[in-house]
């Protein structure tokens, strides 16, 4: 790997775990002040699931792990649930990003929506198990179609903002590594 491709690799990789902070800190804002009111969705998620899909070499496991874990004790969850679930996701979903670099924008969506709404559902079932409060399965149902929603508005931001696109063909070695 030449020093400008290797470069570029860690200045993304930072990018990502500045992106993560700066979507934590506007979520941290007390911008709301009333009880109720909007479903924000996970912008967290969003980005993963989209840098995971274009880019897997910009998010390693241990990025993403501490980025979920970070938005875990942030946001007052059960430390390491939703990041274990996140993380799983994000493996897999990397596992697929040579099949969905090719596929249609609907089949990542599709991909993605399923994995957003497994986690939900998962989410759901070990606060039963476990017996821990579970959070009210209306808005957990009503983020993760927001989460969904965002899904395209992220991609674009991704796509056209930040530089992150898909690998193309001739970025791949004969084996389908990148080079």
């Amino acid at each position: 790997m030449s020093d400008h491709a290797s470069s570029r690799l860690w200045v993304m990789r930072a990018g990502f775990a500045l992106l993560m902070l700066t979507i934590l800190f506007f979520h941290l804002l007390p911008l709301q002040t009333s009880t109720g009111g909007l479903i924000w969705p996970d912008f967290t998620l969003c980005f993963a699931f989209a840098w995971s899909v274009r880019r897997p070499e910009y998010v390693p496991p241990l990025l993403l792990a501490g980025a979920f874990l970070l938005t875990d004790l942030l946001l007052q969850r059960p430390p390491g649930l939703w990041a274990v679930l996140a993380l799983i996701a994000c493996e897999n979903l990397k596992g697929q990003s040579r099949g969905l670099r090719d596929a249609t924008l609907m089949a990542e969506i599709a991909s993605v929506a399923i994995w957003i709404l497994g986690i939900a559902v998962a989410y759901c079932v070990v606060h039963a198990v476990l017996l821990i409060d579970a959070p009210a399965l209306g808005p957990l149902v009503l983020q993760a179609v927001a989460t969904i929603i965002a899904y395209p508005l992220v991609i674009a931001i991704t796509h056209g903002v930040l530089g992150v696109r898909k690998a193309a063909p001739d970025e791949l070695g004969g084996k389908g590594v990148r080079s």
